[in-house]
């Protein structure tokens, strides 16, 4: 099994959810963090004053897919999540060693 780790723009989470549904994905955690790379922040001006963003708001997916599947998934994310500009996020592929069912006892990619 695989642990997919993508981090995409914000408003591409819905796009990027439908492509995955579509590919037979049947679960995904969703968070919102904070974070910097090449785009490094920017700045802004608010009520006339100018401030430094130097942390751009993501999406975090947090995958877990059984190894056959990792490539594809891997692909679809980036074909959907990709603008050509600057930001748009990163993908990460980990091994996973167990993953369990709590309510059914389950046990790897039974439990996805």
């Amino acid at each position: 099994m695989k642990l997919i780790i993508a981090t995409i723009k914000p408003f591409k989470l819905e796009e990027v959810r439908e492509a995955l549904t579509d590919a037979g994905i049947r679960g995904m955690m969703v968070t919102e963090i904070k974070g910097f790379g090449s785009q490094s922040g920017h700045t802004e001006i608010y009520r006339g004053a100018e401030y430094a963003v130097n942390f751009v708001p993501k999406i975090k997916l947090e995958i877990v897919v059984p190894a056959a599947m990792a490539d594809q998934i891997v692909e679809t994310i980036t074909t959907t999540a990709k603008t050509g500009k600057i930001g748009d996020g990163k993908i990460f592929v980990l091994d996973v060693e167990q993953a369990m069912r709590v309510r059914t006892g389950e046990t790897n990619e039974e439990a996805l």
